[in-house]
């Protein structure tokens, strides 16, 4: 069983636990870390995506690079860290995690046949890594694929529907700030 912290709005753990389930059953909210990969390119910004798994939420939808739950007692970088190995097999150092924003996402819906009903405060974060998608490990339980796509092309995919996704348009847009931002002062 997987164990998280119940936290308030702004994200602080209460100093009480659930269990991962019964927190998507009943709406309580938890802390979620999501990481995009991001390089540099001629043109201007790649991002990584992943391709969701079939047996998880959103089948072969593209999504974030990385994302994962935050375990009881861990931090929001840990558990980046943790999550980017597990997933991608990508090593990182926390210090290399850029902090893009937060988000609040209050999300009610039926997965499996189960009502699903999420409440997450989630720390949204870039990692400047070049890497070969073949050069990556995936968790087959978790991804199905992975593909590099330039981050204006994704901003307009995502916005026209025309590929299949489950990627929330503020991230990107927090994606899009950050690195542009940081591309002009030369980081």
């Amino acid at each position: 069983m997987e164990y998280l912290d119940i936290v308030d709005e702004n994200g602080n753990p209460t100093g009480e636990t659930v269990e991962r389930s019964y927190a998507h059953k009943y709406g309580i909210r938890h802390r979620t870390a999501h990481v995009w990969i991001v390089r540099k390119t001629e043109a201007g910004v790649d991002i990584l995506l992943q391709k969701r798994a079939m047996i998880k939420t959103f089948p072969g939808c593209y999504d974030i690079s990385s994302a994962g739950h935050i375990q009881a007692g861990q931090d929001f970088k840990e558990s980046a860290i943790r999550e980017l190995n597990e997933e991608l097999g990508i090593t990182a150092d926390e210090s290399e995690l850029i902090l893009c924003g937060e988000r609040h996402i209050v999300w009610d819906d039926v997965f499996f046949g189960e009502e699903f009903h999420d409440r997450q405060f989630t720390k949204v974060f870039i990692l400047w890594k070049d890497i070969d998608e073949g050069d990556l490990t995936l968790q087959e339980e978790e991804v199905d694929s992975v593909r590099w796509m330039d981050l204006e092309d994704c901003i307009k995919g995502v916005s026209a529907h025309t590929f299949d996704n489950c990627i929330a348009p503020e991230e990107l847009e927090m994606i899009r700030t950050t690195t542009s931002s940081l591309m002009e002062r030369n980081i």
